[in-house]
C-alpha cells in the first residue's frame, strides 16, 4: 500500500506542475500582446535620386489620437514626428529636412507610411516606425537598402544590337542570352560618374529575325529586357526582380512596341 501511495501522491505532483505550467502559459497569452505595427516591406530597395514609400501601418483599420515617430539608428534626431494632429519637426534631424512626408488623411484609417524623397546612399540603413492610438500601437523595425537601376534601351545597327542602361549600382554584370537561355557572347562597356553611379553599355550580334535576352544584375536587383528583332525595328519586355532579402519581392513589366524604343522605370 504504501507503494501505491507513493505512486499516487508523485502523480499528483506531477498532474499539479503540469495544470501550473498550463495556466501560467495562458496568462502569458492573455497579457502579452503582439506588436498592432506591421510593414507590408521590412527590406525595401529604393532606387537612388527617386522618391520611395516606407510602409508602417496599425493592424487595426481604424484609429483616433495617433502619434507617430520615425527614427533611423545610429542617427541623433527623428526623422518625422507626428503628435497632436500636426507634425512636429522640431528635432528632426538635417539630412531629412524638406525631404520627408506622412499622410495625415491616411492616419485615420491606421497607415502611417513614410515618404521619403530623393534618395541618397546616407539613407540606407534601419530605421523604426513607433505607433500608438486609441486602438493601440507598436513599433516595427525596416531596413531600407540603396541601389540605381534602370532598364536598357536599345537600337540595332549593322546587325549588332546596343542594350544601353544609363544608371546602375552597385556595380553590375550583363549576361546575353538567346530564348532557350544559351549564353550569347556579347561585350559590355561600363563608364562610372564620380558619384560611383555606373552606365551600361552592351552589344550582341544578332539575326534579322530573332529573339534576345539582356540580364543586368548586382546583388541587389535583377533586370531582364526581352528583345524581338524584326527587320529594322525592336520590341521589348523588361522586368525587375529584388533581392529575396526583401519580404516583397516585386516585379514590374513594361511592354512597347516601336522602332526605337525607350523604357524607364520609376520606383515610388
Amino acid at each position: 500500500m504504501s507503494v501505491l501511495g507513493n505512486i499516487l501522491f508523485y502523480s499528483m505532483i506531477v498532474l499539479i506542475i503540469i495544470i501550473a505550467a498550463i495556466i501560467i502559459l495562458f496568462l502569458s497569452f492573455a497579457f502579452t500582446r503582439p506588436s498592432a505595427v506591421l510593414s507590408s516591406n521590412t527590406a525595401p530597395i529604393a532606387n537612388l535620386g527617386q522618391d520611395t514609400l516606407l510602409s508602417c501601418y496599425l493592424l487595426k483599420q481604424t484609429a483616433t489620437k495617433v502619434s507617430v515617430t520615425w527614427e533611423k539608428k545610429g542617427l541623433s534626431g527623428v526623422v518625422y514626428k507626428y503628435n497632436n494632429g500636426a507634425a512636429n519637426l522640431q528635432d528632426q534631424n538635417s539630412q531629412f529636412k524638406g525631404r520627408t512626408e506622412l499622410f495625415s488623411e491616411a492616419l485615420a484609417t491606421g497607415n502611417a507610411s513614410l515618404l521619403l524623397r530623393k534618395v541618397k546612399h546616407s539613407d540606407e540603413g534601419e530605421y523604426t516606425c513607433s505607433i500608438s492610438s486609441s486602438q493601440g500601437g507598436g513599433t516595427v523595425n525596416i531596413h531600407l537598402r540603396t541601389a540605381a537601376f534602370t532598364a536598357p534601351t536599345f537600337t540595332l545597327s549593322n546587325s549588332v544590337l546596343t542594350a544601353h542602361a544609363s544608371k546602375w549600382f552597385p556595380k553590375p554584370n550583363v549576361t546575353w542570352l538567346n530564348p532557350d537561355e544559351e549564353v550569347l557572347q556579347g561585350n559590355t562597356n561600363f563608364s562610372v560618374s564620380p558619384n560611383k553611379i555606373y552606365s551600361v553599355t552592351s552589344t550582341v550580334p544578332v539575326n534579322i529575325t530573332d529573339t534576345y535576352i539582356c540580364r543586368i544584375e548586382n546583388n541587389l536587383v535583377i533586370s531582364v529586357s526581352t528583345a524581338t528583332v524584326t527587320g529594322s525595328a525592336v520590341s521589348e519586355d523588361s522586368y525587375f526582380t529584388f533581392s529575396a532579402a526583401s519580404s516583397l519581392l516585386v516585379s514590374v513589366h513594361l511592354s512597347i512596341t516601336t522602332t526605337s524604343i525607350l523604357c524607364i522605370y520609376n520606383l515610388t
